[in-house]
């Protein structure tokens, strides 16, 4: 007797981008992965102009009640717009090594199992008001990845990042030394942040809450920067604690990547 066939895999669920901002930043950044668009009467001016792009590309659109828009969206917290689009996935690295076309600014953020989306939402937000232009994710299992919740919460930051994800990131920091100043955000015993060099871009570390950045990853790292508290509250959420690194790091000059050895 033959054995069963495999179950053929389904395909993941299309991601649900809620929120004026967020979808806004959809239709400028990637319209060509809005698959269908729902919004309620509250929002018909903001639609009105994506609905036109949709109804030349032949892709449905649908104003709604906001009962029946929540059940689209999957929360009620959709802000009056919907946009159903392709899913997007971090771009995996195959090795230690930064893409050649990653574009330069003062401040690439590394996330090391940062398990929220909301965190890694909120964090990306900061990251595209700071001029961030990438955001790296770790392989580390308790890692948020992309989903209907970062993007909410994002405000349409991450359409502003190209979005990495490192296969053996403590690897790919001990490389990229070469052009950052590689360093880990810990609760204590770092540098000020004014007193990092600002002679190049900074690769800054930002790990899980309870634990911080895995041992693995912190050994990577070429120094450690903390924010000295001025309450009696210990720390800060990460994401609060990396708006203000990102406010105090991304001033850092950019400098160009030095030129590599031949083999």
């Amino acid at each position: 007797m033959l054995p069963d066939p495999a179950p053929i895999p389904r395909p993941p669920e299309p991601h649900r981008i809620c929120g004026a901002a967020p979808v806004r930043a959809l239709f400028i950044r990637r319209p060509e992965a809005v698959l269908r668009l729902f919004y309620t009467e509250a929002m018909r001016r903001m639609a009105g102009p994506l609905c036109a792009h949709l109804a030349r590309t032949r892709r449905p659109y649908r104003e709604v009640p906001p009962e029946e828009l929540a059940r689209i969206a999957g929360t009620p917290h959709h802000g009056g717009i919907c946009a159903i689009a392709q899913v997007r996935y971090a771009e995996r690295l195959q090795g230690p090594v930064l893409p050649a076309d990653l574009p330069m600014a003062p401040l690439l953020p590394v996330l090391d199992g940062i398990g929220n989306p909301h965190n890694l939402g909120a964090i990306a937000r900061s990251a595209a008001f700071f001029g961030c232009r990438a955001l790296l994710l770790s392989e580390d299992g308790r890692q948020a990845d992309l989903s209907d919740a970062a993007f909410r919460t994002a405000e349409g930051g991450l359409e502003l990042l190209r979005v990495l994800r490192a296969r053996e990131l403590p690897a790919l920091l001990r490389a990229m030394q070469r052009d950052f100043l590689v360093v880990a955000a810990t609760a204590a015993g770092g540098l000020a942040p004014e007193a990092l060099p600002r002679d190049r871009p900074v690769a800054l570390v930002l790990g899980n809450e309870e634990q911080g950045p895995s041992t693995p990853v912190l050994e990577a790292c070429a120094g450690r920067v903390t924010l000295a508290a001025a309450g009696p509250v210990e720390s800060l959420n990460v994401s609060a604690a990396a708006a203000v690194l990102f406010h105090s790091l991304g001033g850092a000059p950019v400098q160009p990547p030095r030129p590599r050895p031949r083999r």
